[in-house]
């Protein structure tokens, strides 16, 4: 009996600190999404330029791995406000474009709507069902990578319709990796919240600039 009634207690505080971690996630990525558009409009009010909107995302990255190293102490904070802060940044001159475009506000508006529609449903399922999505890891990792060098493919080769298959190719992989990363949260795979904000950020963060890159396209906008 005493078994018993360990085995429930530990069940009890592992429910709790999965709930603690969900809680702390999903308030840190609201704010880090929140301060993200904030520094995207001060950097379309001040107009900055394709140069510097290049130099704050090479700038992020060198901040992802301050974030994955601070993480564990009281600096993963600042570091993921810096890292968001400047990859919200660098996506000005992208949604100066955009706005400058007919109809461009109304495109940016259904992005962001279609990003929320898409993560609030994704990750609600994950949350409501709890179903342990860890087997897509190995199609997901191999999908990013060649998303990636298709990329880099058509910087040089220009094709615009393979540049629009990227985009969907890429929504579908950002897609799969919320239910991947939410259950990995739910299922004790990620104890830290800051990590797994970055996770769910940077997932959230390519779903919208490459859903907007749909959309415009779409309605030949672009």
């Amino acid at each position: 009996m005493n078994e018993f009634g360990y085995g429930v207690e530990r069940s009890q505080e592992s429910v709790l600190a999965t709930n603690k971690v969900l809680k702390n996630t999903y308030m840190l990525l609201a704010m880090t999404l929140i301060f993200s558009a904030f520094t995207a409009a001060i950097s379309m009010v001040v107009g900055i330029g394709q140069g510097l909107a290049l130099i704050l995302m090479l700038v992020s990255f060198g901040l992802l791995f301050w974030v994955h190293k601070a993480a564990e102490s009281s600096q993963g904070i600042i570091a993921i406000f810096a890292f968001t802060g400047c990859l919200g940044a660098s996506l000005g001159p992208m949604l100066s474009y955009y706005v400058a475009l007919t109809n461009g506000p109304g495109i940016v508006l259904q992005a962001l709507g279609g990003t929320g529609l898409i993560f609030f449903a994704l990750s609600g399922y994950a949350l409501t069902t709890r179903k342990d999505f860890s087997f897509l890891r190995g199609f997901l990792f191999t999908g990013l990578i060649v998303a990636i060098v298709a990329m880099i493919l058509n910087l040089f080769l220009g094709i615009p319709i393979l540049s629009l298959v990227i985009s969907a190719a890429v929504i579908m992989i950002m897609s799969g990796l919320i239910l991947f990363d939410t259950s990995r949260i739910i299922n004790g795979g990620e104890t830290n919240y800051i990590r797994a904000t970055v996770s769910l950020y940077l997932n959230i963060y390519n779903i919208f600039i490459h859903l907007l890159h749909l959309i415009s396209a779409l309605s030949g906008r672009n």
